[in-house]
């Protein structure tokens, strides 16, 4: 047999090479086995409102996608899906692909659902994943300009000279303007009949004509009233007094030690989002509040910006869970 005269390389360098060799080999391999992921944002990004458009979370969830847009480099759009208490808006959210592209604007519902129904069709927590908390906003204490009531004292004094002769309005069963009132009658220990209306608008004539007396209502629904002397401020809802409001005293303040209440606006993704999505957005929304858009909303919606990591919303809500989940058994409150 004829020998070939093909030399084969031998030694160090032949065995550098081998390992080079392989070594490309694999890599080829594993980009091949390694789906292709585009970098987040590649498309259009949408926030869920479960409201209809113009109220406080649909002008929230609004100004944040102006906000955010230029930010993460895509469009950012608004879908309103009202309906069931924000139930029907918050399913969409929670059986969405878990990509970032489809987000939910939560607000005070999203902690008082789960007290008021006792099947929901997601789960607030195992089906969402928390992004920042946006802001928290409060409510104030408003009554007719002409009524004796000048102060959360007098209030208290009047509620409990005539009990359940005072009508107390409110809107929207479990709602945070209905629950502020709610938890003023279990902490003051006073019975004011509760006369209920389908929204801020005809409770708020109500009370300039004098059929109602006293509501606890949003800022965005009487401010203007207030500033124009059709309705009196008594207070603010929340811990601290607001900066929109300095002069007006809190309810606490008024002689209610410890009461609080307030709303809140939330931005969520559908749980198992990727955490360098969620990252993204976290950064995204810090910096929105901080624009001149979300510091015009300060006075305009009563509000309080905030901006925080995602554990902090989580803690925040579940906090928000437990307070009122007592207030709504006692008070035996159900979803309309």
């Amino acid at each position: 047999m004829q020998k070939s005269n093909v030399t084969r390389p031998s030694g160090p360098a032949a065995r550098r090479g081998l390992q080079i060799s392989l070594a490309a080999l694999s890599l080829v391999a594993a980009l091949a086995a390694t789906p292709v992921r585009a970098e987040y944002p590649a498309k259009i990004i949408k926030i869920v409102v479960p409201f209809a458009s113009g109220g406080g979370t649909d002008i929230i969830a609004r100004t944040l996608a102006q906000e955010i847009s230029p930010d993460l480099g895509k469009s950012v759009i608004i879908e309103n899906k009202p309906g069931a208490g924000t139930i029907i808006g918050t399913k969409t959210v929670a059986t969405s692909e878990p990509d970032g592209y489809t987000l939910l604007l939560a607000s005070f519902s999203h902690a008082v659902n789960p007290s008021l129904n006792d099947k929901l069709p997601f789960d607030p927590h195992k089906d969402f994943a928390a992004v920042s908390l946006i802001a928290r906003s409060l409510n104030i204490v408003v009554v007719n300009p002409a009524s004796k009531i000048k102060s959360i004292p007098d209030l208290i004094a009047e509620a409990k000279a005539k009990p359940a002769k005072l009508n107390y309005g409110t809107f929207g069963t479990g709602t945070s303007a209905h629950l502020a009132g709610e938890l003023f009658k279990s902490m003051a220990n006073v019975n004011l009949t509760t006369v209920s209306y389908r929204g801020a608008a005809p409770a708020i004539t109500d009370l300039l004509g004098g059929q109602i007396d006293v509501i606890f209502t949003t800022v965005a629904s009487a401010a203007s009233l207030v500033g124009a002397g059709q309705l009196r401020a008594l207070a603010v809802t929340t811990a601290e007094r607001s900066p929109a409001f300095p002069d007006l005293p809190t309810v606490a303040e008024g002689g209610v030690p410890g009461y609080a209440a307030e709303s809140w606006y939330g931005l969520y993704a559908p749980a198992k989002t990727p955490a360098p999505i969620i990252e993204r957005l976290n950064k995204a929304v810090a910096k929105a509040v901080q624009s001149a858009a979300f510091k015009r909303l300060e006075s305009n919606e009563g509000l309080i910006m905030v901006g925080s990591s995602p554990e902090a919303l989580d803690r925040y809500v579940r906090d928000e869970e437990a307070r009122w989940r007592e207030l709504i058994k006692d008070a035996n409150i159900k979803a309309e």
